[in-house]
C-alpha cells in the first residue's frame, strides 16, 4: 500500500527539512488518519510534483509535523486522455468524475450536449463546476495520484469540435459506430479525446459536427452504459491498451 497523499500549495520546509501540515489537511492528517511519528505520507500540488516525508509527530488536532526527504516531479502521462463528459442528471456528474479520476483520465470536460436535461447556468452552474472540481481533487487523493485531472469550464458543442480538431485520436461513444474502441489503433504519444454523450444519445447535428473535426462513432461494447459510467469504462479501455496500464 503506498503512503497516504495530502494535497499542499508549497514545498518549502525549514531547517533539517522540517514541514507542518496544517489548515483542513492537516486536521484530517492528525484527527482522521491518526497517523503517527515513524509513518510515511506524500505531500503533492496536484500538479506533478510531490514530497516523500516521514512523520516526526503532531501538535494539537490540525498540525502534523514531518520530515521531507525529498521532493521530486512525476512526467506527464502520454498519451493524455482527455473524457468530454455530458451533463448527467443528479450527483451523477459528481460520479462520473469520482471514478473517471480513479481510473486515471488525465482531463475532463462538461459538455451542454443538445439533449442534456441539467442546464448549467448562473450560480448553479458555477456551484456545480466548483462541484466536480472539488470531486476531482478528493479522488485524487484518495487513488493516491500526483497530478489531478483538470476540469476544464462549460464547453459548447462548437468548442468540444474545436478540441477534437486538436487531438491525434478523437472518438465520440455511439451506437452507431461499426468499430469498437477496444480494437481501434491508438496513438502511443499526444492527445486522446474521448466524447460521452448525455442519457438522451448525442444528436444528429452534434455527430455531424463531430465527425467533420475527425472525431468517429465507436462502441465499447454489445450493452448500452448509462453516461454517468460510459466515460470511466472507455478510459480503462485506452488506459490499458496504450500501455499506461502496464
Amino acid at each position: 500500500m503506498t503512503a497516504p497523499v495530502f494535497v499542499v500549495e508549497h514545498f518549502d520546509a525549514g531547517g533539517g527539512g522540517r514541514y507542518v501540515l496544517e489548515g483542513p489537511e492537516g486536521r484530517h492528517a492528525v484527527s482522521v488518519k491518526r497517523l503517527q511519528p515513524g509513518e510515511e505520507v506524500v505531500l503533492t500540488d496536484g500538479a506533478g510534483r510531490y514530497a516523500v516525508c516521514d512523520v516526526i509527530g503532531t501538535e494539537g488536532k490540525d498540525r502534523l509535523i514531518v520530515h521531507m526527504t525529498s521532493v521530486s516531479e512525476e512526467p506527464e502521462e502520454s498519451p493524455r486522455v482527455t473524457v468530454v463528459q455530458a451533463l448527467p442528471k443528479g450527483d451523477r456528474g459528481e460520479l462520473a468524475v469520482e471514478t473517471m479520476t480513479e481510473t486515471g483520465v488525465d482531463a475532463i470536460v462538461p459538455w451542454q450536449a443538445a439533449r442534456c436535461i441539467t442546464q448549467w447556468k448562473g450560480d448553479r452552474g458555477l456551484k456545480a463546476l466548483t462541484k466536480w472540481r472539488s470531486t476531482a481533487r478528493e479522488a485524487g487523493k484518495q487513488s493516491r495520484r500526483f497530478r489531478f485531472p483538470e476540469v476544464a469550464d462549460l464547453a459548447t458543442s462548437k468548442q468540444v469540435a474545436a478540441l477534437l480538431a486538436k487531438a491525434d485520436f478523437a472518438a465520440v461513444l455511439h451506437e452507431s459506430g461499426d468499430e469498437p474502441l477496444a480494437t481501434v489503433e491508438l496513438p502511443t504519444q499526444g492527445d486522446i479525446v474521448l466524447v460521452v454523450g448525455p442519457e438522451g444519445g448525442v444528436s444528429p447535428e452534434e455527430l455531424a459536427l463531430f465527425e467533420e473535426a475527425g472525431a468517429k462513432p465507436y462502441v465499447l461494447g454489445r450493452t448500452v452504459l448509462r453516461t454517468s459510467t460510459a466515460g470511466t469504462a472507455a478510459t480503462a479501455v485506452l488506459l490499458a491498451r496504450t500501455g499506461r496500464w502496464s
